[in-house]
């Protein structure tokens, strides 16, 4: 394993535990026993300790030192304190976090127990994302949340009490029952909550969670008939951007906003194509193959891999599920699609110098049709998504993932 000393990688472990299922959740979370926690966290830890023999096995540079780290879910806050606890004791012990790495834990409201509050903050927490989705206590309910909007404002409370101020909250558009009144209720309610940082997202409607299963079977169960149309969620979410934006929180990618300097490190880790290294359930890993020559940098292949969504497969102590290495051209692609969901856009003179002018050029000329309909916005210099290109984003991102077979073709050594 090649560790640059400059270098520095971002953490994320999945805490698949949750009390309750909500209706329009698609990722692989549920509710287990609370005697599976500690051996999950013994099997996160054992993880922990072979990473660097996982990653030279693999050929990969793996980073000892942190500057992100960050538990997702699932609700990690349902972790008792002493598991919290070692797992952040093993973190510190296998890999160097920076002195001022952002380390962020998802917490659903009303699960954030007071010895668990300390536990985290005695650990370094200095990022708590919450998942309200709604201030309206009917349309959280019928989502299956268990919180109200009291017990969201007292756990805010609570977190700045302990020290932690870094605050994110979650807010989805398109649930049921929702309406535009409630809409801007919501809306109306973060903001005067405070918090620097917000996630909207707008209802995805598939068959990996039960209301969207619902829906696309024409059902009624889980309130499906009240899911507002695509039109009125589009307006939530244009809705948002306008309101958010009003209160100093500027949009930075599709679906997160924040004051200056509260944007999401860990996540924008994520868009601008930068190292991680996922443990748990269903946890994704994007890494860098190691060089020897400081020549062989630039055109050094990228690994991603996959652990199982099962959870006995993963306490059985299974390698990742899925393993690929990346070719140029399939990098290239997600230089584009990847970059264009942050507002900043995408810079041409950077992918030139990373990829070629000859790879460029035919995702250029894609740039110059979705620009004549109106679904990005050049100056020259920079691709953006233009309002109506954040609506449109999977067809503007499919545009550059058909152009694989052509760029692999040219990227052929003969």
């Amino acid at each position: 394993m090649a560790v640059s000393e400059g270098d520095a990688i971002g953490l994320y472990l999945s805490i698949p535990f949750c009390r309750s299922k909500c209706t329009y959740c698609n990722f692989a979370s549920g509710v287990y026993p609370a005697s599976e926690h500690g051996r999950y966290v013994d099997r996160l830890i054992a993880d922990l300790a072979v990473a660097g023999e996982w990653a030279a096995r693999m050929g990969l540079d793996l980073p000892l030192r942190v500057d992100t780290v960050y538990l997702g879910g699932g609700t990690p806050s349902l972790l008792a304190p002493a598991l919290l606890s070692g797992l952040f004791a093993a973190m510190r012990t296998e890999f160097d976090f920076d002195a001022d790495a952002e380390i962020t834990v998802e917490c659903a409201p009303g699960q954030l127990a007071d010895d668990t509050l300390g536990a985290l903050a005695a650990a370094g927490v200095n990022r708590v994302s919450l998942g309200v989705q709604s201030f309206i206590d009917p349309e959280a309910a019928v989502s299956g949340r268990l919180h109200n909007r009291v017990t969201v404002l007292n756990d805010l409370r609570r977190l700045r009490a302990a020290g932690i101020a870094n605050l994110s909250i979650d807010l989805i558009a398109g649930l049921a029952g929702q309406t535009f009144a409630s809409w801007d209720e919501s809306l109306a309610a973060l903001i005067e909550s405070g918090v620097p940082h917000a996630s909207v997202y707008m209802l995805e409607v598939d068959e990996d969670s039960r209301l969207g299963r619902e829906m696309l079977a024409g059902g009624a169960r889980y309130h499906a008939g009240l899911v507002p149309a695509d039109d009125a969620i589009a307006w939530m979410y244009a809705a948002a951007i306008e309101r958010l934006a009003g209160a100093g929180l500027e949009q930075y990618e599709i679906s997160n906003f924040a004051q200056p300097g509260f944007e999401s490190r860990h996540n924008l880790r994520y868009w601008q194509r930068r190292p991680y290294l996922g443990l748990g359930l269903d946890a994704s890993s994007m890494l860098r193959e190691a060089v020897s020559a400081p020549g062989e940098i630039e055109r050094r292949r990228v690994l991603r891999s996959t652990t199982t969504s099962d959870l006995a497969e993963y306490l059985e102590g299974s390698e990742p599920a899925e393993t690929d290495w990346i070719s140029r051209a399939r990098q290239h692609e997600e230089a584009w699609f990847l970059g264009l969901r942050l507002n900043a856009g995408v810079d041409i003179a950077a992918v030139k110098g990373e990829f070629g002018s000859e790879m460029v050029t035919p995702a250029l000329e894609v740039v110059a049709r979705m620009e004549e309909d109106g679904l990005v916005t050049s100056n020259g210099n920079t691709i953006q998504l233009t309002p109506r290109g954040q609506m449109l984003s999977n067809d503007v991102f499919q545009e550059f993932l058909d152009l694989e077979p052509q760029l692999n073709s040219a990227t052929q050594v003969h």
